[in-house]
């Protein structure tokens, strides 16, 4: 693998030189906690055995488990206590004790690199000699918080690489973690690998828990030392580079987590783009989103289209059920994994489903915040749907939510347009549903562009379909029709566009009509923005994030072209070029915004909010008048049956 222009190569032998201190610290060291608590001491094993203390575990079943000797915290036991039935190292236990000597040593030396770029190294050596100046002990100390919380961070992030190829379907909840120490680097290695002994001795009653328990750690360190340090000062040097450790194939990139760039395995039916009939905007803008996402640059970790603007990083669509939602998943997806597969780029698709709604407190929110970190993933292509959202992720207010939902829809809601959400261009989201205005308002907005699914709408369009779905089996004469002409994709987007140069909702055409008779055409900026706040004073839903949203696709019409075909069959002439070639080529092919585009933006966002407010109004209203019915029909019961 080749360096990028901001790896640095962090070598072999900068990092073997610490394994005889890692080694140390597996065997065997000292370590009283200050945050988190031992696990619970029993005085003897079992009447009569031993006196000696030792630790016990609070695990039902584990209580005969061989545990860590009191006088110490010793790893290697610890983890060869995983199988008490078998006095040799099985091939999982010497895994992890690798894994583990691994990670200590890249933390050590990751923060070695640090100290020698900073004043670090030298202050520690004029306090070594008790020479440190007064006035620098307020940064010395800084500078090994920040140390503290590198090797923290790189111990957890590489342990999790390291240990995420060997990891079976077994689980573990291990909880919250504590001991994160911030006093230096080396108390922070104590408190980190006393943790995770704790956490072996509760968790890991066989091997394979061992293996999810010693992952799931990790990932909370790395996690834990990550929010530390956004309070936490002269980090600038670790976090604007990037090391690269070559044996690994692991780049240490600031405070990101690391992860393999592997694909998932696709088992879907994929489905050609003239196998979807009608939804003509919905299906050229996913057309056109794969081939966008294509253009991610893996050196600059950046998209062309990100930077331009233009990218769909999170869209909705909605329709009625049996209109082709799941055909359009399918046919997006498909174009996307044959131009990875053709390219060599990693791709990951993933679908947050019912399934990950939990009733245990918490799991549902930590399962949707995997699924997004893990299409999130700068190494490789991602797309992710969530597929009935209305069920999903719950309603803030509706009593009918549950906690498992409202858990989800926060994690969403921060993930798409939260303070710390980067678009960096390699991965789309899609939400799709029947019933949107059953969605919350404000993730709702979050969707930045609207996909109207509204299936086959024409005569010819029903021909299509049946042509389509009959198959070949068969030898009815298709007559005077020539399949598949409606569905030229230019043409019907063209028609479909042009048709929102008006409102489509009644209540939206109302407003227009009379801002139009007021103003006259709509042909400046002042003027739109006058249309806006006029549908503002109509719906007080439409707030600022709606603009944007309008504006996000109003650059994306600008864009309104297809990648050629050619750029995505040979990679080569696009995919393969460097960031700032591909960046000028889509620049070449951009498009002037014109007022047409802006009106009919303006009015295809918001006859989709009217559309699902009308709806959200009026299953409020049968919903409230049927209540009132059965409240009147119980009280007439009530008297007859006192009558």
């Amino acid at each position: 693998m080749s360096l990028t222009s901001d790896q640095m190569e962090l070598r072999e032998a900068d990092i073997r030189k610490h394994y005889p201190a890692a080694t140390a610290l597996l065997n065997g060291f000292e370590h009283a906690p200050r945050i988190a608590k031992a696990v619970e001491v029993s005085a003897e094993r079992s009447p009569g055995v031993s006196t000696k203390r030792r630790f016990r575990s609070t695990t039902p079943g584990l209580v005969t488990r061989r545990t860590v000797r009191a006088d110490g915290i010793h790893l290697v036991e610890r983890i060869e206590a995983s199988d008490d039935g078998d006095t040799l190292v099985s091939p999982p236990q010497a895994t992890t004790q690798q894994a583990i000597r691994r990670a200590i040593a890249i933390a050590l030396a990751v923060a070695e690199a640090y100290a020698e770029q900073t004043p670090l190294a030298d202050l520690k050596r004029a306090n070594l000699a008790g020479d440190l100046p007064i006035a620098r002990k307020t940064e010395f100390s800084e500078l090994l918080t920040a140390e503290a919380l590198i090797t923290s961070h790189v111990l957890g992030n590489a342990l999790a690489y390291l240990m995420s190829s060997h990891l079976g379907e077994t689980t573990v909840d291990i909880g919250e973690i504590e001991e994160v120490l911030t006093d230096n680097g080396q108390l922070a290695l104590h408190g980190a690998l006393w943790e995770l002994d704790q956490t072996l001795a509760k968790h890991a009653p066989d091997d394979a828990h061992m293996i999810a328990a010693t992952s799931a750690y990790a990932e909370q360190l790395l996690e834990k030392a990550t929010l530390r340090a956004q309070s936490a000062g002269h980090l600038a040097p670790f976090q604007n580079a990037a090391w690269h450790i070559e044996a690994d194939d692991l780049t240490i990139r600031g405070f990101e987590p690391a992860s393999k760039a592997k694909s998932t395995t696709l088992t879907m039916t994929f489905k050609k783009p003239n196998e979807v009939v009608g939804n003509h905007i919905a299906k050229y803008q996913a057309m056109k989103l794969a081939k966008m996402v294509m253009a991610y640059d893996f050196d600059r970790r950046l998209n062309p289209f990100a930077e331009l603007g233009g990218f769909i990083f999170t869209f909705m669509g909605d329709g009625k059920p049996g209109t082709g939602k799941t055909t359009l998943i399918q046919m997006m997806a498909g174009l996307i994994n044959n131009y990875c597969q053709n390219a060599g780029y990693p791709f990951r698709y993933q679908n947050l489903s019912t399934d990950n709604i939990d009733s245990y407190q918490g799991k549902s929110g930590q399962n949707a915040k995997a699924f997004i970190n893990t299409i999130l993933d700068p190494s490789v292509i991602g797309f992710g749907t969530i597929d009935d959202i209305d069920q999903l992720a719950g309603k803030r207010g509706d009593r009918q939510s549950s906690a498992g939902q409202l858990e989800i829809t926060a994690v969403l809601m921060e993930s798409f347009a939260g303070a710390n959400t980067v678009v960096r261009g390699n991965c789309t989201f899609g939400m799709f549903s029947n019933y949107p205005e059953n969605v919350d308002d404000a993730l709702r907005q979050r969707a930045g562009a609207r996909f109207l699914v509204d299936g086959p709408q024409t005569r010819e369009d029903y021909i299509d379909i049946l042509h389509l779905l009959m198959g070949r089996n068969h030898d009815i004469p298709l007559g005077e029709h020539e399949a598949y002409a409606a569905q030229e994709i230019k043409k019907a987007v063209a028609a479909s566009f042009e048709s929102h140069s008006r409102p489509h909702e009644e209540a939206l055409l109302q407003v227009y009509d009379r801002v139009e008779g007021q103003i006259g055409q709509m042909d400046t900026i002042a003027k739109m923005g006058a249309y806006l706040k006029a549908i503002q004073q109509a719906d007080e839903q439409f707030t600022g994030r709606a603009i944007k949203n309008i504006t996000d696709a109003v650059k994306v019409r600008a864009m309104d072209f297809e990648l050629p075909d050619e750029w995505m069959e040979n990679p080569d002439l696009f995919l393969f070029r460097d960031y700032d070639t591909k960046k000028a080529m889509i620049e070449d092919l951009r498009q002037p915004i014109t007022v047409e585009m802006v009106i009919q933006e303006i009015n295809r966002y918001a006859d989709s909010e009217f559309r699902y407010a009308d709806k959200s109004d009026e299953v409020a209203i049968e919903n409230a008048v049927r209540e009132m019915g059965r409240m009147e029909e119980a009280k007439r019961r009530y008297l007859e049956g006192n009558g």
